[in-house]
Order: C-alpha cells, then sequence, then structure tokens
C-alpha cells in the first residue's frame, strides 16, 4: 500500500478493550512494511478510554498513534467524520473498536480497492460466504436485515449490510463524501454510501468474518426509530444529488 494507510477508530467508553484492538492493529499493520498511522477519536467517554490510548502511544511511539478529544459525546457519526477529515494517507480503513471484524480481513477489502480499483470496500455479514463465529440476539440480527431492506427500498442502493464497521476509502475519490456527510449518529454509513452510489463511485460488498461483542453501544429499541428517521433524513437532504439512486458502479 505505497499510499499509507489511516486506521480510524471511534471510541466510546472502551477503556477496557482500546489497549488491546491497538496492539493487535499494530502488530498486524507493522509486519506489512507500509506506512501507517492510528486515529482514535475518543467521543467524550467518561471513563479510562483516554487515558489507556494516552498509555499506549507513549509505549508505542512506532504505532504513529494520534488521539482527537471531542469536548462531548457528540455520535458516532460524528467521530468518523472528524477522524476521516484528518487522516493523512492515500487509504482510510474504518474498524470498531471491539475488533468484530478481526484486521486480518483488511486483505479482503484492500484487494478490492486497490487491486480492483474500488473507491470503497466493505465488510458485509449478510452476503453468502460471510462467517460469522459469533451471532447477535435474534432480535437484532433480524432487526439489522429489516433496517437494510427499508434502506434498499427507500433509497435505492443495493446493499446487504450497510452497518458493518469495517470499510476501506480511497480517499482522494472520498474525502469529499465526509466533508458533505451530516448524519451523526449511526446512520452516518447510510449517507457515506448513498453519497458515493450517487456520485457514481465504485463500491464493493464484501463478505467477511465477524463476531459479534456484547459490548456494542447500539440498543436495537432506543437507536433503531433514531436510525430510520435519518434514514428518511438522508433522503430529504441529498435529495438535489446530480446523480439518482442506482447511478454507482458496483462490482
Amino acid at each position: 500500500m505505497h499510499e499509507g494507510l489511516s486506521v480510524v477508530i471511534p471510541a466510546y467508553n472502551e477503556e477496557h478493550r482500546i489497549g488491546s484492538t491497538l496492539e493487535r492493529i499494530v502488530s498486524y499493520l507493522s509486519r506489512r512494511g507500509h506506512p501507517f498511522e492510528i486515529l482514535v477519536v475518543d467521543d467524550g467517554s467518561t471513563d479510562g478510554t483516554s487515558r489507556v490510548v494516552e498509555d499506549f502511544k507513549a509505549l508505542r511511539a512506532d504505532a504513529g498513534l494520534r488521539v482527537l478529544h471531542n469536548p462531548a459525546n457528540r455520535g458516532k457519526g460524528f467521530s468518523v467524520r472528524r477522524g476521516m477529515l484528518e487522516a493523512v494517507h492515500g487509504y482510510a480503513l474504518l474498524t470498531d473498536a471491539d475488533l468484530s471484524a478481526p484486521i486480518e480481513e483488511m486483505a479482503k477489502l484492500e484487494r478490492a480497492v486497490i487491486e480492483g480499483a474500488c473507491d470503497i470496500a466493505f465488510g458485509s455479514r449478510d452476503l453468502p460466504g460471510a462467517d460469522i463465529h459469533i451471532h447477535q440476539p435474534w432480535f437484532r440480527e433480524n432487526g439489522g436485515k429489516l433496517f437494510n431492506w427499508a434502506v434498499r427500498r427507500l433509497l435505492g442502493i443495493p446493499f446487504r449490510d450497510t452497518q458493518c464497521g469495517f470499510k476501506l476509502f480511497r480517499m482522494s475519490s472520498c474525502r469529499l463524501l465526509f466533508e458533505r456527510q451530516r448524519i451523526t449518529g449511526f446512520s452516518y454509513d447510510v449517507e457515506i454510501l448513498y453519497l458515493a452510489w450517487n456520485s457514481r463511485l465504485a463500491l464493493r460488498e464484501i463478505p467477511i468474518v465477524w463476531n459479534h461483542d456484547a459490548g456494542s453501544k447500539v440498543s436495537f429499541f432506543r437507536d433503531g426509530l433514531r436510525m430510520m428517521i435519518d434514514v428518511l433524513r438522508i433522503r430529504w437532504s441529498h435529495q438535489r444529488l446530480p446523480g439518482r439512486p442506482g447511478a454507482g458502479r458496483s462490482s
């Protein structure tokens, strides 16, 4: 990856997981011999997340670690946008702090973006070939499928799993997407993919290995309605896009 890689990790109250996550990512990336940086966006955590990350940074000066502090809890979408716009390398990987998708799965996304010339490659838990070792609770897993069905119907994008927090972006073509992003909550993924699709970027959804983590911050009941309202906001906010639903390229 000659242009280098920025890894963006949104984090809220991840004191007990972020240290091991950083260790796994740095260990993997260090063996590859390509330049990289890691950006942890601390979204106003009230626990020791910031302390753990700063301690790791002091111990591993080779990690290229930067910590961005939100003064208050602004939302996952806000944190992702901030991290992506701060990224300095040619490619940027978004990954969750719990590493539900193992960092080694990044190689699948790289093949699509670098060798296959896609602009965005993103992990999917709902395509044939996905390997789910630990499933979500039944109501949450099926609620996610229902949400994605609604996204396809309302926005016209064809993807099966917009919400998997494991995505690789070619920043030369994708930085503008984050500049235009408005959703600050959990539906930011939908907005980014919708903008990319209508901008005629090349996108690819890729089945990956994935393990549900019981510490997930998304509440099916609390956040589900907000996410559906956000989908309607996305359609309304971007209805004058130069493209149209179905305008992108899916490979």
